[in-house]
């Protein structure tokens, strides 16, 4: 009896850990997502104001909550909540990139 207690304790903390993972996995991705999103708006010079909407939008469509956004200049870094999961995420606008692909090196 007791090692069946033991197995289903153990079962029940690698579940919580597993779930916990996705949590983490799923709020890197929105993360990402916001990032992007918010550079974008900036590579088409629609200025912070309309990248931080733009990174909330997409925040939102992956299931988090905005926290933060650094979305100026020539960077966005974001930071978005999915439960208490936490994902922190920087995209940069390389000016020449957004002239010509062809000054792009990757």
């Amino acid at each position: 009896m007791a090692v069946v207690v033991l197995a289903a304790v153990v079962m029940v903390g690698v579940a919580r850990e597993g779930s916990a993972a996705v949590r983490a996995a799923r709020a890197d991705t929105a993360a990402d997502a916001a990032a992007l999103a918010g550079a974008h708006a900036l590579a088409r010079m629609q200025g912070p104001a309309a990248a931080r909407a733009e990174a909330r939008a997409a925040a939102f469509d992956n299931g988090a909550r905005l926290r933060r956004c650094d979305c100026v200049g020539d960077h966005a870094e974001v930071t978005v909540v999915v439960d208490e999961a936490v994902g922190r995420a920087r995209a940069e606008v390389r000016v020449a990139c957004a002239l010509s692909v062809a000054d792009c090196d990757g």
